[in-house]
C-alpha cells in the first residue's frame, strides 16, 4: 500500500498549543479556565493528529462519493393523505378568524 501525501492546500501543525487553544476559545466566545484550556488543546490536537492519519489514507481506485445510501427517504412519491380540516387545525387556536383560516400569536419581534 503506498502512502499518498495530504492533499490539504495546508500542512497541519505538529501540536495544538495552549496559545491556539486560547485563540480558538475566543473566536468561538468561550471563557474557559486554564485547566479547560489544557483540556481542549489536548483534544483538539488529537483530533487533528487522527485528521492527520485519515488525509494518509491511500484511496486510488476509489470513486468520489456523496453517499453510501441509493435512495433516501425524501425520494418517496407524493401521495395524498386525510388532513385536519380547518374548523378542527383552528379550534383550539388562541384568537381564531375561522373565516379566513388564520389565528393570532403574541408579536414576538418589536
Amino acid at each position: 500500500m503506498t502512502i499518498v501525501r495530504s492533499m490539504l492546500a495546508f500542512d497541519m501543525p505538529p501540536a495544538l498549543t495552549r496559545d491556539d487553544a486560547a485563540r480558538i476559545a475566543a473566536l468561538a466566545q468561550l471563557d474557559l479556565s486554564d485547566d479547560e484550556l489544557d483540556t481542549l488543546a489536548r483534544q483538539l490536537g488529537d483530533i487533528l493528529a487522527y485528521a492527520e492519519q485519515v488525509q494518509q489514507i491511500d484511496t486510488t481506485g476509489v470513486a468520489p462519493t456523496a453517499s453510501i445510501v441509493t435512495r433516501h427517504a425524501v425520494d418517496r412519491r407524493d401521495e395524498l393523505q386525510p388532513s385536519l380540516d380547518r374548523d378542527t387545525a383552528l379550534a383550539n387556536a388562541p384568537d381564531p378568524a375561522l373565516d379566513a383560516g388564520l389565528f393570532k400569536v403574541p408579536r414576538v419581534i418589536g
